[in-house]
């Protein structure tokens, strides 16, 4: 974990912790902690309000020192916005830009006053619980492979404002941020270490530390036996052997799974159809699909949800080689329908195709698969929300509301019938593109023709995975949303 969390409610007052982070409003009004250690301070932080040496603008922070009545030596004033419209985006925002206030500099262990706030539609439990994800979220800093300079290593506790009978939705929260935190690293993770035998290890390691996980990882030989002729065609030009990683969680019994698949691309050149047009150097995030189910998969267990769980993740580079993959060959999927490839480059429905039906076998009540499938999907919805597919409308309705209620929120696109006339191929059962229209549907469409009679849906993740530019990290992404669908499922 980025940062060790602690379940306390102390007087704001007497808190001995290097500082306070507390909230006032737009209207200069205060929310309660502040109160307390503004009576405690004989109104001072009251009086620089008033004079707009705070500001209440969302997001906006101060830090005041050494007030008089108050143990702690700093004091973070962070403005909350209007009162009125205070809602879950706006919550979520103060949480994060306070810790990032705090990320650096002296400031070791701090109390986060935050989650007594009341937040439209939300239980304190809820506030509780999204705090801890948000803090840890912000406090994030990738240095697997930088070197850290000697004392900079800026906040690292936080005590979190909250009763004792709120400890469930706590270790929640905890539970859920080691998962999103766990998303992230393996996105931005370099290839030449996060590679498909990387995260099999990775999965090894979650299945030996969780009790009630146990791993399974299909070599290539396995997988030839299965016939995943898709998968493994698009592995065929890397000299990094594939490998299908299953994780399985029981917290249920006999009871009948639910199934998380992603796509784990680890590194995508393009393969054949090589990426020319710019921005391949990004392509170490293609497998930020299996690192969200790798999230997701461990929040579960953590949290020992009452559900029985399965991950599938085929993880695959897709390289150009002598021996790669070419347009116009012909594979046969695991499921045996053929498939014609129109551009290699539309690799990761062919690795999904062979993983969905692999995934059958477990007799699950719902799969969801997560890709950073298409370009498409970003160019429909930008940065903000993940495009979700399916033919379930309840299925699709329960994802919504989860990503809803967490703000990690997606958007339905339609996967009518008639996209379909869009993959007919003259030479197999499905062609591997649709064209230049509805990239995201028909791409959706493709792996629609490998679920049939399944409770299935889709979420291309492509816009929101990761930042851009050299210095764009993996958001985890969108492992609230799915840990949020599964904690609903659990009841």
């Amino acid at each position: 974990m980025t940062l060790e969390f602690r379940l306390n409610r102390p007087d704001p007052t007497a808190a001995d912790l290097d500082c306070v982070v507390v909230g006032l409003y737009a209207d200069g009004s205060l929310a309660p902690s502040a109160k307390a250690l503004d009576q405690a301070a004989g109104g001072r932080i009251a009086a620089l309000a008033r004079r707009g040496d705070l500001s209440g603008k969302t997001g906006r922070t101060a830090m005041l020192h050494d007030l008089p009545g108050v143990k702690s030596p700093r004091v973070l004033v962070v403005g909350l916005g209007d009162a009125a419209k205070f809602a879950v985006p706006q919550y979520l925002k103060v949480v994060a830009d306070a810790v990032r206030a705090l990320k650096t500099g002296p400031v070791r262990r701090g109390l986060l006053t935050l989650p007594e706030l009341p937040v439209a539609g939300r239980d304190a439990g809820w506030a509780l619980r999204q705090a801890i994800v948000a803090a840890d979220h912000a406090a994030y800093a990738y240095t697997a492979t930088r070197t850290v300079k000697n004392g900079d290593d800026g906040l690292q506790a936080l005590d979190v404002a909250g009763d004792a009978a709120l400890q469930a939705e706590f270790d929640r929260g905890v539970s859920i941020a080691a998962g999103v935190e766990l998303a992230r690293e393996l996105g931005n993770l370099p290839p030449n270490i996060c590679n498909p035998g990387y995260l099999a290890d990775t999965a090894r390691r979650i299945a030996k530390e969780h009790e009630g996980v146990t791993v399974e990882v299909l070599e290539r030989a396995d997988m030839e036996k299965l016939g995943m002729g898709s998968l493994l065609a698009v592995a065929r030009g890397s000299a990094n052997p594939p490998r299908l990683v299953v994780l399985r969680y029981q917290g249920a019994g006999d009871a009948k799974p639910y199934a998380l698949v992603g796509k784990g691309i680890t590194f995508d050149t393009g393969g054949i159809n090589l990426k020319v047009q710019g921005g391949i150097e990004e392509m170490k995030f293609d497998m930020c699909g299996a690192a969200s189910v790798f999230g997701a998969f461990l929040a579960t267990a953590k949290m020992k949800l009452p559900l029985n769980l399965v991950m599938v993740v085929p993880a695959v580079e897709n390289m150009p080689d002598a021996d790669a993959y070419r347009p116009s060959d012909i594979l046969t999927s695991m499921s045996g329908k053929t498939i014609e490839v129109g551009n290699t480059d539309a690799e990761g429905r062919l690795i999904l195709c062979d993983a969905l039906t692999y995934t059958q076998r477990f007799e699950p009540q719902a799969i969801v698969d997560v890709a950073t499938l298409t370009g498409a999907c970003v160019i429909a919805l930008g940065k903000f929300a993940a495009g979700l597919m399916s033919k379930h409308d309840d299925l699709a309705g329960e994802l919504l509301a989860a990503g809803e209620n967490v703000f990690d929120r997606a958007w339905r696109l339609p996967l009518w019938d008639e996209y379909q006339t869009q993959l007919e191929s003259a030479f197999a059962d499905v062609y591997n593109i649709g064209g230049k229209g509805a990239g995201a549907i028909t791409a959706g469409c493709f792996l629609s023709r490998f679920t049939e009679g399944q409770r299935w849906a889709h979420l291309d993740i492509a816009g929101v995975s990761n930042g851009e530019g050299r210095k764009g990290l993996a958001t985890g992404r969108p492992v609230g949303l799915l840990a949020q669908w599964l904690i609903d499922r659990a009841g």
